[in-house]
């Protein structure tokens, strides 16, 4: 029998409604705070990500799914969001705007890892970008719809960590200070926290390895070395968190993964999911649009795993379907009836089901308890010949008489 790929993930239908629910959330919450929809590729060229996310990089250096096209050229699935997107607002100047340029996506993205708890290799994220302005409000704005976003799922037990990297000019001085910090340390870390030490040793402090944690506990504190319109930048990002009764918790260790963060970067984690506890994060990247050969444009965004979130939801939060109505319809004239009233009802916008394979009234209602149908409306010839159809509640059992030309409209009334 074959099999899906190590570390893909089939979302069964018994899933999917939960995973609608997750998607309603985003989408009405991004709509209620300003954000449009974009979609983007799910593959762009792999220049664009090596620029973007940086070399050194553990995603542009192990985990990218890199091909080369028939011309010759290398095209690579989408490792994140972000990058994707400013792609997509420089090529069709969407810059070009009096306001702040607020997008949304949700989507699939594609990584190389080592399949874990909600992770995957390809694997769902909502991501937001707001693009055009560096005010620390709008950095408030973005972190309260990621807690939105979490409390309109029910989500317990959450922290919000709260760091601030600074500038690129910022960093010079610590990333020597640390380094040096480093130097007599590095036997005490791991092989990707040795190798990093040379390439990218800010990631040294985000590294979740106990012994890498342990070793760097005393490292100098990043936010001790910002320029003071850094500073203000962050302690406005915590006033404007605190007016909102968004509670936060300083870690310094917070550093994120990617080279294009700058200044205010955060993330939000939950207890129950063990190592891996990271559910959505984000920062400020005012230098990566300039990189993409974009103007200097300061920029904000966050992404959800969607697959982490789920792993969360109790049986309280996920959204029901509404009511589904079965037709039974049997008989020479019954099912042809039935069939054109299961037409009208989905007309009328109501959930509505058949199956085509019962031809008698027990198998029709086997089948309608099968689909978890919350009532069967049975329609034989006898039904036909008096207009009427009969209206079974599939739990209590109860019937009731109705004519078939009100049904709709009954069922439309809530009876």
């Amino acid at each position: 029998m074959l099999r899906s790929v190590k570390g893909l993930k089939d979302i069964l239908p018994h899933q999917a409604t939960q995973w609608q629910h997750v998607e309603t959330v985003a989408r009405t919450l991004a709509a209620q705070y300003g954000f449009s929809e974009i979609r983007i590729p799910i593959f762009e060229f792999t220049e664009l990500y090596a620029r973007s996310i940086g070399g050194t990089t553990d995603i542009v250096e192990k985990e990218m799914y890199t091909f080369p096209d028939r011309d010759g050229s290398s095209l690579t699935l989408r490792p994140e969001g972000t990058a994707g997107v400013v792609r997509a607002v420089l090529e069709h100047k969407l810059l070009d705007s009096p306001t702040t340029r607020k997008l949304f996506y949700l989507g699939q993205m594609f990584r190389h890892e080592r399949p874990q708890a909600g992770r995957y290799r390809q694997f769902h994220q909502f991501g937001v970008e707001a693009m055009g302005t560096e005010d620390p409000l709008i950095d408030v704005e973005v972190i309260s719809l990621l807690w939105q976003f979490f409390s309109a799922l029910g989500l317990k037990d959450l922290t919000l960590h709260m760091n601030s990297i600074g500038t690129i000019d910022d960093r010079k001085g610590y990333v020597h200070t640390l380094k040096e910090f480093l130097a007599q340390k590095l036997n005490s870390l791991c092989g990707n926290c040795q190798r990093r030490y040379s390439t990218n040793p800010l990631r040294i402090l985000d590294c979740k390895v106990p012994l890498c944690q342990e070793t760097t506990k005393e490292a100098p504190i990043l936010i001790d070395y910002l320029s003071d319109p850094s500073k203000l930048h962050f302690q406005a990002v915590l006033d404007g968190l605190t007016t909102l009764e968004i509670p936060f918790s300083l870690n310094h260790r917070l550093v994120r993964g990617l080279d294009y963060y700058t200044r205010t970067t955060f993330e939000i984690t939950s207890p129950h999911l063990g190592a891996q506890s990271t559910i959505g994060a984000g920062g400020r990247y005012d230098g990566l649009i300039q990189v993409l050969q974009g103007p200097s444009t300061p920029a904000i965004g966050f992404a959800v795993g969607l697959e982490r979130v789920t792993l969360l939801l109790t049986e309280e939060v996920t959204s029901k379907p509404v009511p589904l109505f079965f037709v039974a319809g049997f008989g020479e004239r019954g099912k042809p009836s039935a069939f054109k009233l299961l037409h009208s009802l989905r007309k009328a916008g109501i959930r509505g089901d058949t199956d085509h394979k019962g031809n008698t009234l027990k198998a029709l209602l086997r089948s309608a308890d099968k689909l978890g149908a919350e009532y069967s409306i049975i329609l034989g010839d006898d039904e036909v010949s008096s207009g009427n159809v009969i209206l079974r509640n599939m739990q209590t059992k109860d019937q009731e008489i109705l004519n078939i030309n009100e049904i709709t409209q009954r069922i439309q009334r809530g009876f």
